[in-house]
C-alpha cells in the first residue's frame, strides 16, 4: 500500500509521478494568474489554495490525479466566484519534479552519452510543456557508471561527471531569459 502525504493524491505530470509535494506552486500559480488579469491586489489566494488543499484531501476520489484536470477544476472554481479574468489567465504550474538519471541511462544504454543528453532534453521538454519549472536530477553518479560501463568511479566517469554539470549549467543560464524559466538540480553532486 502507498502511503499518501496528507491523503492527497499523487499528481501526474508529463509520465511523472509526485507524490510528496507542498502547495507554494499553486500559489505562484494563482497569484501570476493574477498579475496576468491586472488584480495585483487579488486578496483570495490563500483561501483559494486553502480550498483546493481541502478538496485534495478529503474530496478527491481519485489516487492518481493529471495536473491539467486539477487545474480545470481550478478554473472552474474561479469562475463560480466571479474570478473569470483570473481563471483566464490560469496556466498549469507544476510542484519540483524529480528524474531519475539512472533510469534515462538504463534507457540509452552504456556508451551513448549523446543518446542520453538527447533524451534527457526531450524529458526537458516534454515537462516544461506539461508546466514543470523545477526538475531535480537525482542518480547522477550512479547513471554515470551506466555510460561508462564502469563499475568504479575513474577519471572518465569525473570527466563526465564534470560535462553533465556544465550542460545543466548551460541549460540553466539558456532559461533565465525566457518569461517562465525552467530551474535545474543536479543532486548528489559530491561522494
Amino acid at each position: 500500500m502507498i502511503s499518501f502525504i496528507g491523503n492527497r493524491p499523487a499528481l501526474q505530470i508529463g509520465r511523472y509521478q509526485v507524490i510528496d509535494y507542498d502547495t507554494t506552486w499553486l500559489d505562484a500559480a494563482l497569484r501570476r494568474a493574477a498579475l496576468a488579469a491586472d488584480h495585483v491586489d487579488f486578496p483570495f489566494v490563500e483561501e483559494i489554495c486553502d480550498g483546493i488543499v481541502q478538496y485534495l484531501e478529503t474530496k478527491c476520489p481519485l489516487r492518481l490525479l493529471q495536473l491539467e484536470d486539477l487545474f480545470e477544476h481550478l478554473r472552474k472554481m474561479l469562475i463560480k466566484i466571479g474570478c473569470t479574468p483570473i481563471a483566464e489567465k490560469l496556466e498549469p504550474l507544476a510542484p519540483p519534479v524529480t528524474v531519475s538519471l539512472v533510469r534515462v541511462a538504463l534507457e540509452v544504454g552504456n556508451g551513448y552519452e549523446l543518446g542520453f543528453f538527447e533524451t534527457l532534453r526531450g524529458e526537458l521538454a516534454t515537462l516544461r510543456s506539461a508546466g514543470a519549472e523545477e526538475i531535480r536530477f537525482v542518480g547522477l553518479r550512479q547513471s554515470i557508471l551506466i555510460l561508462r560501463g564502469a563499475q568504479q568511479w575513474n577519471k572518465g566517469c569525473e570527466l563526465l561527471l564534470l560535462e553533465i554539470q556544465a550542460i545543466v549549467t548551460a541549460w540553466n543560464r539558456d532559461q533565465t531569459a525566457l518569461s517562465r524559466p525552467l530551474r535545474l538540480l543536479l543532486e548528489e553532486p559530491n561522494g
